[in-house]
């Protein structure tokens, strides 16, 4: 099968996907003109799209759409819902892609305390932004029903990856290990993503899926063995009611829940690259020194791997 894909959001996640599925063509999207060069650098035609409706640069997007086999969208809603359905949902309708992939979070699940969830666990989104994104799964999901297009809908947890880990922060000294009784969180590598999302598009995949490692586990260890790997030892402990945090990583760790993968690997056939943050974190960081012949910079969120 011949694949062109559309990126809408040409950004970690997506540029995994295009690793794994290797497609003939891609275009990907970014909100300023100062990233097209960038975009082009990997390969990909660059657009512009920055959520405004009737801007004159849309007209590109359609065009290309009309030409995709294929379409990952990983933009976030807003406060008037999801910018790319907002826009070009009459586009996608009449280009009629092989399937679509909207990329999501497991934050939509919300709090369960500490218990496991799954794809068919009730949805109780605690922040504004996870509530956004629930709205937006729901949107595309009737969008595709209503369009006759397999959509599918990947719920990822937190993303990490080369470029996208704690180790620059362990070097600096500015790492620490928030504790919190009970807490735990799920984590995908940045190659997972790739593989799941390829997947669920070339299998035409429809419904929701979590995009999740294996291993759910306390913050604190993930920190405790990054810093293994770099023969360090481990930041000091900073109780969790101590800690000095923004509202966002606050609303981050007011959620504590243990995700499922079953469906993946049952109805994609997905295998794991890495099931768990410590096969995740020793290829993270030999890819990390591969790439510059030595630590570069990263620039993870840190509250992905659940430092706060």
């Amino acid at each position: 099968m011949t694949i062109s894909l559309f990126c809408f959001g040409l950004g970690f996640s997506a540029r995994n996907t295009i690793d794994a599925l290797q497609p003939e063509s891609v275009w990907g999207t970014t909100r300023s003109a100062e990233r097209l060069r960038e975009l082009a650098d990997l390969g990909a035609m660059p657009l512009i799209f920055d959520g405004v409706p009737g801007a004159p640069h849309n007209g590109a997007v359609e065009d290309a759409l009309a030409e995709a086999s294929h379409v990952l969208v990983s933009i976030a809603p807003g406060e008037d819902g999801d910018p790319v359905l907002n826009v070009f949902r009459q586009a996608l309708a009449e280009a009629e892609p092989m399937a679509i992939s909207y990329l999501s979070t497991v934050g939509v699940y919300g709090d369960h305390g500490g218990g496991w969830v799954d794809e068919t666990t009730k949805c109780n989104p605690v922040s504004k932004r996870s509530r956004q994104r629930r709205t937006a799964e729901e949107r595309w999901l009737e969008f595709g029903e209503e369009a006759g297009i397999p959509v599918s809908v990947i719920r990822l947890s937190g993303i990490y990856g080369p470029g996208r880990g704690p180790f620059e922060k362990l070097r600096s000294g500015k790492s620490r290990r928030i504790i919190k009784e009970g807490q735990v969180f799920n984590r995908i590598h940045g190659a997972d993503i790739g593989t799941i999302a390829a997947a669920a598009l070339t299998q035409q995949a429809v419904g929701i899926f979590n995009g999740t490692d294996d291993e759910p586990a306390p913050p604190q260890d993930v920190i405790a063995y990054a810093a293994s790997l770099l023969g360090m030892e481990p930041p000091p402990e900073v109780r969790f009611e101590e800690a000095e945090m923004s509202p966002m990583a606050l609303s981050f760790w007011g959620e504590n829940k243990r995700v499922k993968n079953d469906k993946i690997k049952e109805e994609l056939g997905v295998r794991l690259a890495y099931p768990t943050y410590r096969e995740g974190l020793a290829a993270t960081l030999a890819a990390e020194k591969d790439a510059s012949g030595g630590p570069i910079k990263s620039h993870a969120r840190q509250k992905d791997l659940g430092e706060g």
